[in-house]
């Protein structure tokens, strides 16, 4: 058993593999060949954030999540482990939660772990998942298209700048979540109209990094993961309702946040927010921030918000390209690819979005190629899931714009009751979602009890 990649989706999918009792070997071509986002040789390195998103099993996210905790993740699970204060996310210490996964991975007696290069797709025989995500290097993509016999899709996608906690000054900056959600959890950095104002004609005016190896022409953005230049660019108050909203957010400094006169004086026109970053606190990534501004431009653009003049940048922000399957043609539901089901294709890489979809990718095709090397066969997950949906969707999707897809409501199938309240119609999408994969699971076990009685 193979499994190339050890990103999110690869490290899920090889102790998927290793937990079903079938020897797998983990494919990792870092460090001896770097990619241009990664800054590790870890597994399961968190690149653009540190957030897997919300925690509330009534939002999409929270739910995906919810779904793997019950199906035994371990990358959900030692994200757990290893979460930081984040308001309603769940977000997490990337140096010890990569640490961690990558300790236990080293730890299985059933996992094998080669630091090298993969070139090529094995052969047919050979049950493999590709869990390369969005950047593959060029010698395996080549031969993947020469298997596929299409060109992939592609999209850019950006980092944030990370700032050193003690260089904030908190004179200007105050700790709050929104709505005083949970704890205080994010630094705020509030900023008035003419600050506002002055800081987007900065990014507009600021000098970006070159694309580098690809066609300018053909740099499309992920809608999701926009870099803020490109969000100032789309209008004055684009980033004021986007990553800047200052919607429930107060500074108790201001006054009587009851008192409307006060509010009505005293509310910042826009909020930068800043999510910490490890579990000590001492690193903090600006919310929203992904950029492809030069790294000089980012810290003179980025010092003009309040409370970031003297910033100490621990990390500028990169963009990078990534690489996705055309996978309506190509995956079915179960993540195999249809002319050869023996090769199946997890995370990023399929056309999945955010960190909690490459995970439940990984699961799913670690799963499945498990029960394949143990002479079964290959399950798809209910669509009435956020896993199964997000699965169903890549695998059947109309193919003439297909785009990476985040978890959202939107792909599951309508309840049998109308239910008007947001809140509540989530709430019975989640119930409904769980007691299916719950069902799901209750069935491939027991047909897996009647498969091993069989061999016995």
């Amino acid at each position: 058993m193979l499994v190339i990649g050890a990103g999110l989706a690869g490290t899920e999918a090889a102790w998927q593999v290793a937990r079903a009792g079938v020897p797998v070997t983990l494919v990792e071509m870092r460090p001896l060949r770097r990619s241009p986002a990664h800054h590790s040789s870890e597994f399961a390195e968190l690149v653009c954030s540190n957030s897997f998103g919300a925690l509330a099993s009534d939002r999409a996210a929270g739910l995906l999540q919810h779904e793997l905790r019950q199906l035994g993740s371990l990358v959900i699970s030692t994200a757990d482990q290893h979460a930081v204060p984040a308001g309603g996310a769940l977000a997490v210490d990337r140096g010890r939660y990569s640490a961690a996964l990558t300790s236990a991975l080293e730890q299985h007696p059933l996992v094998t772990i080669e630091r090298r290069e993969q070139t090529s797709l094995p052969g047919p025989e050979q049950i493999t998942v590709l869990a390369t995500g969005p950047l593959t290097s060029e010698p395996l993509a080549e031969s993947l298209r020469s298997f596929t016999g299409r060109d992939e899709c592609h999209f850019f996608d950006a980092a944030s700048p990370i700032v050193a906690g003690e260089s904030i000054d908190l004179n200007k900056a105050f700790r709050a979540s929104r709505y005083d959600k949970g704890d205080a959890d994010y630094i705020n950095c509030p900023m008035d109209k003419e600050q506002f104002l002055h800081f987007r004609q900065a990014l507009l005016e600021a000098e970006q990094a070159e694309l580098k190896d690809f066609e300018k022409e053909s740099a499309n953005y992920f809608e999701g993961c926009l870099p803020i230049e490109e969000l100032a660019r789309r209008g004055e108050d684009t980033m004021r309702y986007g990553p800047l909203k200052p919607i429930g957010l107060w500074d108790p400094r201001w006054g009587d946040v009851n008192d409307k006169d006060v509010r009505r004086a005293k509310r910042a026109y826009a909020v930068v927010q800043l999510r910490q970053e490890d579990k000590d606190g001492r690193l903090w990534n600006l919310v929203g921030f992904q950029t492809n501004l030069k790294w000089a431009e980012q810290k003179r653009v980025l010092r003009l918000i309040p409370g970031l003049e003297n910033a100490e940048f621990v990390r500028f922000g990169v963009m990078h390209r990534n690489t996705f399957l055309e996978s309506p043609q190509l995956l079915e539901a179960s993540l195999q690819f249809r002319q050869r089901p023996n090769l199946l294709a997890a995370g990023q890489i399929t056309g999945t979005e955010g960190y909690a979809a490459a995970v439940a990718g990984g699961w799913l095709a670690g799963t499945n190629a498990a029960r394949l090397a143990l002479g079964m066969e290959a399950i798809s997950l209910p669509a009435t899931s956020m896993i199964g949906a997000l699965t169903h969707f890549i695998a059947e999707a109309p193919t003439a714009k297909f785009q990476p897809m985040p978890p959202n409501f939107g792909l599951l199938p309508e309840l049998n009751t109308r239910i008007r309240d947001k809140r509540e119609r989530y709430g019975a999408y989640r119930d409904r979602a769980l007691a299916d994969l719950e069902k799901e699971m209750i069935k491939s076990s027991n047909h897996k009890r009647l498969k091993h009685l069989q061999l016995s």
